[in-house]
């Protein structure tokens, strides 16, 4: 068996040699091997890229014709407030553009087993949720004789996520500076030491001591477990990795995020090429359309392979074209020719887009030098 796979190991790429391995039958014999491995190599042949083959046109004319068919959609989660996902055409323009503040960021958290299994799935979910003071008040009374506030704390909301009242003074008293804070009964009186604060200060107050972070993991701001055929997922609006990722019960090798400058940040520049790949993908496919994944890759490698992740605009991947007039042509065209003219640069003219500007054949396809040989006769 081996010395057929010796004979492709300079005409097939080491990767799809070890995939036939792993998924080769059981009772495999020679002959049938044999004509698999010619399947695969005339597949791999036909499915080459020619030599001067516009790739980068194919894959702007197979990724922009279908994407002109897409809805404008943001995709709500019933029974959660305030729990949008961008999805559509909208999502693809913010990953093509490469927005760092994404409008709706969500993660997808895998657990380990017995938790992926249902155990303490809700329990877990109400620990990720970043919770703030307001989430644990029941209501709250400004006392303007006395000028202190008067807030009503819910007991029983403060035993689920198993946070002790003197657990909540401390961080009030850490964030609220100059107040002294005192409990009574259910009710915690906070009062200025010094002068006498004025009404518009109290308001103010009230809505500080409503954003104060409390417990729960910071930018995860809401959670819902759901099941995937056999076993629980939580997603979640708001993304954190670095925090996440640090709890025993998370599977690390599957957790996953749609931020991808975070992913960048946190697990490399081949991860976030490789979500940006996931994610076009994805909203490609929810739309009911077909693009080939090749063109996708082109893409995303065109975005990352600098070793940071930058948007298809004008401060991104086209601001480090060496062309002047492929600057040019794309936004701002003026600036780009004065800035140009300014240090006398010049222009090779070796793309496709200067080409067609000048009104000159495009160096691609047969466009490109052709090879000259004495053949023997």
């Amino acid at each position: 068996m081996e010395t057929i796979f010796k004979q492709y190991k300079d005409k097939l790429p080491p990767k799809i040699i070890e995939d036939v391995k792993s998924n080769l039958p059981e009772k495999v014999t020679k002959t049938q091997l044999k004509k698999i491995m010619k399947l695969v190599y005339d597949e791999y042949m036909t499915s080459l890229v020619e030599p001067g083959e516009c790739v980068g046109l194919v894959g702007a004319e197979s990724i922009g014709e279908p994407g002109t068919q897409m809805t404008l959609n943001t995709f709500h989660f019933a029974g959660v407030a305030e729990f949008n996902v961008t999805v559509g055409l909208p999502r693809i323009i913010e990953i093509l553009d490469g927005r760092k503040n994404m409008s709706t960021p969500m993660m997808e958290i895998y657990l380990v087993e017995p938790y992926s299994k249902g155990k303490d799935i809700r329990k877990i979910a109400e620990s990720i949720k970043q919770t703030e003071f307001k989430d644990f008040i029941d209501e709250i009374n400004l006392e303007i004789t006395d000028c202190k506030l008067e807030v009503k704390v819910d007991i029983e909301k403060l035993k689920r996520v198993k946070l002790a009242e003197s657990r909540l003074l401390k961080i009030l008293e850490k964030n609220l500076k100059g107040f002294t804070i005192k409990q009574k009964n259910n009710n915690i009186i906070i009062k200025s030491k010094g002068k006498q604060e004025n009404i518009g200060e109290l308001y103010k107050l009230k809505e500080k001591i409503k954003s104060i972070y409390v417990s729960g993991i910071k930018g995860i701001t809401q959670v819902l477990p759901v099941r995937r055929g056999e076993e629980f997922v939580i997603i979640t609006a708001g993304s954190n990795m670095k925090e996440i990722f640090k709890k025993e019960y998370v599977d690390k090798t599957r957790t996953t995020s749609n931020n991808i400058f975070e992913i960048m940040d946190f697990l490399g520049i081949e991860a976030a090429r490789q979500a940006i790949i996931n994610e076009v993908y994805k909203v490609i496919e929810n739309q009911g359309l077909n693009v080939d994944i090749r063109h996708i890759m082109l893409v995303a490698d065109t975005m990352t392979f600098t070793g940071k992740v930058r948007g298809i605009t004008r401060y991104g991947v086209v601001s480090e074209k060496s062309s002047v007039l492929a600057r040019a042509s794309f936004e701002t065209p003026i600036k780009h020719i004065v800035a140009a003219s300014l240090v006398g640069e010049k222009d090779p003219l070796n793309s496709v887009i200067e080409n067609v500007m000048l009104n000159q054949p495009v160096p691609v396809g047969t466009g490109l030098p052709g090879l000259v040989t004495k053949v023997k006769k």
